[in-house]
């Protein structure tokens, strides 16, 4: 169903001062071909069940390994010369945030997003899931679920899909298309008819 390639990577990590490499970009991003073909296979469905969400129904940032939490490990996978304390807390570093093209160098302007945010996903078939479902996809390190970016921009986004938010880039769009199709067909996620026609346009960017 889903690619099961969580956390290996993390399993590096280890306590003390640590050097991270940078990425740049989460993994398993498809081509715009590949994209095309997932965003055909989605059901359409209108979204439901917003007055049932509640963000703690999705567990998010574990322990993935030693002293290192999800929000964690992508400041140090996706930023260049990382250096962690003990707590695995960034000390140094600088990250690129691809969504506006922002560079920055404290850990603290750096939101970790989830590119279908859980309140979108709620509403696109994850209230049906278990608990512990929703912790791995809150979660997710084996696909472009989480980016590190910049945080009045990762605000501003919301839990807006992509019909009502779009990132500042243009030049970005395509990765966020294809991106965020991969999420949600990895997932078994639906997409309304507004969201499907936006990544439709927006994969025209590639």
């Amino acid at each position: 169903m889903r690619r099961v390639v969580v956390i290996l990577a993390a399993l590096t990590l280890s306590l003390g001062l640590i050097q991270g490499t940078a990425h740049a970009v989460p993994p398993n991003i498809p081509s715009a071909s590949v994209a095309a073909a997932e965003l055909a296979a989605l059901t359409v469905a209108p979204e439901s069940n917003q007055s049932s969400y509640d963000r703690s129904l999705f567990p998010h940032w574990i322990t993935i390994s030693g002293s290192c939490n999800t929000r964690e490990t992508v400041l140090r996978r996706d930023g260049t010369g990382v250096v962690v304390n003990s707590s695995c807390y960034p000390t140094s570093g600088s990250w690129f945030s691809p969504y506006d093209g922002a560079t920055w160098y404290a850990a603290s302007d750096i939101d970790i997003d989830h590119l279908v945010a859980l309140a979108e996903a709620w509403r696109s078939g994850a209230h049906a899931w278990t608990t512990a479902k929703r912790r791995s996809f809150a979660n997710d390190l084996g696909n472009a679920q989480l980016w590190a970016v910049t945080d009045y921009v990762n605000q501003a986004k919301g839990d807006k899909d992509p019909a009502a938010w779009k990132p500042p880039l243009p030049s970005f769009w395509c990765t966020y298309a294809r991106a965020w199709i991969d999420v949600k067909y990895e997932w078994g996620l639906t997409v309304d008819a507004a969201e499907k026609s936006e990544l439709t346009a927006m994969l025209g960017h590639c």
